[in-house]
Formats: structure tokens, sequence, C-alpha cells
């Protein structure tokens, strides 16, 4: 451990202040954790696992829509992206399973964020897409579902 205060050292060395942090805590030395910068990171980490989940799901959901309503641009492509964000998906979930709550929490607003998205990107009309999600969160993980 070197000399240099936790609490500076958060802002000189972000990686070995990871590291004392995790000797203090193993060690039982509490009083010398720098709490504020610990509760931050602890904070950033939660949040950082949310905006994650949103963005795999939007883009799931976007890629299902042009699959579905733009079914003669079908491509390889589209599916190697929407399993690839499964996964990604599937990752989050195995690694925090309490936010499986969290998706259907969402689901109707990355919905409507992935829906603007296809009509951006296809070009299509806004009235193509339908205003509700049409798909279950069942079918956004089922590897193997792929919309007709």
């Amino acid at each position: 451990m070197t000399n240099t205060p936790v609490t500076t050292l958060y802002e000189q060395d972000f990686y070995l202040w990871l590291e004392q942090t995790a000797e203090l805590l193993k060690t039982g030395k509490f009083e010398k954790l720098d709490v504020r910068h610990l509760l931050e990171e602890i904070k950033g980490m939660s949040s950082s696992q949310r905006q994650a989940l949103r963005s795999n799901l939007e883009v799931i959901l976007m890629h299902l829509l042009k699959y579905k309503y733009q079914s003669e641009k079908r491509s390889n492509s589209w599916r190697f992206s929407i399993l690839e964000h499964r996964f990604r998906l599937e990752d989050i979930l195995e690694d925090s399973p309490s936010l499986g709550t969290y998706l259907l929490d969402v689901m109707d607003k990355c919905y409507t964020k992935a829906r603007k998205k296809a009509v951006q990107e296809t070009g299509m009309s806004m009235a193509t897409f339908p205003l509700e999600c049409p798909f279950t969160a069942e079918q956004v993980l089922d590897e193997d579902f792929l919309p007709e």
C-alpha cells in the first residue's frame, strides 16, 4: 500500500485506488476507506448496467421491427445484430438477475425509441410500425425468435 491518502489516490491513479480499496475492504480497515468515491463508483456501476440493458434492448427491438416490416431487405447482418445484442442482454441479466424486472419496466419506453429509430433508418412511415410493442419480453430474449 502506498502512503498517498486514498482520497487523493482516486484522482491520481484510479487503478491503484481500486486495488487499495479492495485491500482495505478485504482486511476490514473500513475507517480508511474513501467512502464518498466508493459510493460514486457503486452508483455509477448500477447506472451503467441499466443503460447497457436499455441500449441493447433498443437495438434488438429496432432490428425486429425492420425484420418484420421490411422483409424484402432481411439479411444475415440483421440476424447477426439481433443475436449479438440478445447475447449481450443475456449476459447482463445473468450477472444481474434483478434487472429482469427493470427490463419489463422499460420495455415500452425502449420500444418507443426503437420505433423512431426504425423510421429514421428505413425511411418508412411511423404509421407502418405499431404504436404498442408487438413483441413480448420472452420473444425479445428468445435466440430463435424472428418475426414473420
